[in-house]
């Protein structure tokens, strides 16, 4: 497509002032919405892409889908169209960077802004997978990102390009270095094929890199395919394990190894900051990370594919003193056991957490046995060990750890039918935190609930947050522009779609008689169905004789034709005969003639000048 000039008119309706980039599908303007007011941002596909029958059909829907996203981290859209051979998105205009421009600026970021960052991405993946939209081509190209680091996600539901994502000459739609595998070979895709394109964001925020990059996109897709990603620490050894491990975690080859939604990963990336924030803090530095929500811990050593920095290398070495520290205390505690009695007292744990209370019983000389079990202690805390601490026990008894697992899970309790205010208790007293969200409905009562997201019976954690769709009301549709139309075509277009239509009529001059003049609502707003809508009809303006003036004072003709309606517009006559200054000689229109009330009627009205003769004296010389 010819780059779109300035001041051009897309649609009859967006005027382009600038040019904003253009991707592998669609260039992107900056317009002005000419009905609005308002600055969008308006994607216009490439003809090639336009061409496509099918492409353009999946193009419409999808569009319409991502429509309906109204999230805080999503980019809204507000209309799509056709125009000069292709099809065009308008989207909610916003200032900032794109997060690629962040990161060629910024990256490495420091760990809890990337967190911050990768918490707002996957909040509005979120919001879209629950409501079965993929997006298939998340990439930080496509996050925009303001002064004061809050996101937004665009090109939702519009990236799918087939059921392939590769083309048959070997060339791929969108960025490939953030494909998950799946999409690398053609195959199905899913809300985890999201994650990994977030694992990638999150791996490039802190390190600046890509974990798989080539001169070509195939050898990409290959690597992806069949490579395993880099530790993020090999290129910046000061990226924190906790966050390594989840970005691992979220690259992981096999869909059902990853987080299995974007819930689990925030979860993970919440329990991280903690860590990270707590490891900040002088003599604050925790134990080592698992995340309850991770199901396996994924060794670093797997992935080690770079050579190890000297920094690494050092604390290696560190390490390896550390451990043959412990040797020698591991030697010299068996020997202090061979000479103890058998029985030995088991350690008091309760209190500690579950992987120091396992140790410390280890150390002792005692196997465990753990039991989960819900509670409102936090995660993994000892609340009882049988034998208890104090007690004796064979050397090699097994010591039975009951650990919390957290609170349990709690089910979404049904609010379909009930008014707004009943709902939100009825949710919150299930220790749930209520997100209001309205949704057109034929079947209930404005106000009343729809239902809840995730659905009611659903099991969820406590103080989960729970989308409430409260009625709005009957969805409103568009009003057709009537003005102009005869009034007999306009009631029928109206009614015709559903529309009560009344009749209100008014004197015009300029437009035929039966000719819509306005309507309320104007064409084009939105609607209840049913609702009224106010037509203005023009009328022949009322007609009045013209009052004959001739012989009467200028006065005395001004308050004759203005009572009756007219508007008198004087002239004056120059005259000899002293009988006739002042006085309405003629008039036009001719008295007796049928005008519109109103209308000008003008009034000749004698002026006295002197006689003179041709030579300019007097008359009486």
């Amino acid at each position: 497509m010819a780059e779109i000039a300035p001041d051009t008119l897309i649609d009859g309706r967006y005027k382009v002032l600038t040019r904003l980039g253009s991707g592998g599908m669609a260039d992107v303007v900056c317009a002005e919405d000419q009905q609005l007011g308002r600055k969008v941002a308006l994607k216009l596909l490439h003809r090639r892409f336009a061409e496509d029958a099918e492409f353009v059909e999946r193009f419409r829907r999808e569009a319409s889908a991502a429509a309906g996203l109204q999230h805080p981290n999503v980019v809204g859209i507000y209309d799509r169209g056709e125009w000069d051979g292709t099809y065009y998105i308008a989207m909610e205009y916003l200032p900032g960077r794109t997060l690629k421009d962040v990161i060629r600026q910024d990256a490495p970021l420091d760990p809890v802004r990337a967190i911050d960052l990768t918490v707002q991405i996957l909040k509005a993946a979120r919001f879209a997978h629950r409501r079965g939209i993929v997006h298939r081509d998340l990439k930080p190209h496509n996050v925009i990102v303001d002064d004061e680091d809050r996101v937004k996600v665009t090109d939702f539901g519009i990236a799918r390009a087939g059921a392939s994502d590769m083309t048959e000459t070997g060339s791929i739609l969108g960025t490939a270095q953030y494909l998950s595998p799946e999409q690398a070979q053609g195959h199905a895709v899913d809300d985890r094929s999201d994650l990994y394109a977030v694992g990638v964001i999150l791996f490039e925020l802190l390190t600046g890199h890509v974990p798989f990059d080539a001169e070509s996109a195939v050898t990409i897709a290959l690597k992806h395919v069949s490579e395993p990603p880099p530790v993020p620490s090999a290129f910046d050894p000061s990226v924190p394990p906790e966050l390594e491990t989840i970005a691992l975690w979220a690259l992981e080859k096999d869909p059902a190894r990853r987080p299995r939604d974007a819930d689990v990963f925030i979860a993970a990336l919440e329990e991280a900051r903690e860590h990270v924030l707590a490891a900040e803090a002088p003599g604050q530095r925790t134990a080592s990370f698992a995340p309850a929500a991770l199901p396996f811990p994924p060794p670093p050593d797997t992935y080690a594919t770079e050579p190890v920095p000297a920094e690494r290398r050092r604390r290696s070495r560190w390490w390896a003193w550390v451990l043959g520290a412990l040797a020698l205390a591991a030697i010299a505690l068996a020997v202090v056991l061979l000479v103890q009695p058998h029985d030995k007292t088991v350690p008091r744990v309760v209190g500690q957490d579950a992987q120091s209370a396992t140790a410390a019983l280890h150390a002792a000389g005692f196997e465990t046995d753990l039991v989960r079990t819900s509670s409102s202690s936090p995660v993994d805390q000892v609340l009882r060990q049988d034998p208890a601490g104090g007690a004796k026990a064979k050397k090699g008894a097994t010591v039975t750890l009951t650990v919390s697992g957290g609170p349990a899970d709690v089910r979404v309790p049904a609010v379909a039918g009930l008014g707004q205010r009943k709902a939100t208790a009825r949710l919150q007293n299930a220790g749930l935190i209520v997100r209001v969200e309205h949704q057109p409905s034929d079947g209930e009562l404005v106000g009343h609930a729809l239902g809840s997201s995730p659905p009611a019976d659903t099991t969820v954690k406590p103080g989960s947050t729970v989308t409430l769709l409260v009625s709005s009301g009957p969805e409103q549709v568009t009003v057709p522009d009537v003005t102009g139309f005869p009034q007999a075509g306009a009631k029928q277009t109206l009614t015709g779609q559903g529309f009560v239509v009344t009749v209100v009529q008014q004197e015009s001059d300029s437009a035929d008689p039966g000719t819509v003049l306005r309507q309320t609502p104007a064409g084009d707003a939105q609607a209840d169905p049913g609702a009224t809508v106010t037509i203005v009809v023009a009328k022949a303006p009322q007609q009045v004789a013209v009052p004959d003036v001739t012989g009467q004072t200028s006065a005395e003709a001004v308050d004759a034709l203005s009572a009756a309606g007219l508007e008198p517009r004087e002239t004056t006559q120059p005259v000899t005969d002293p009988a006739q200054d002042g006085v309405v000689l003629s008039q036009r229109p001719l008295a007796g003639t049928k005008v519109a009330k109103g209308a000008p009627v003008r009034i000749f009205v004698g002026q006295l000048v002197s006689a003179t003769t041709p030579d300019g004296g007097g008359a009486g010389q």
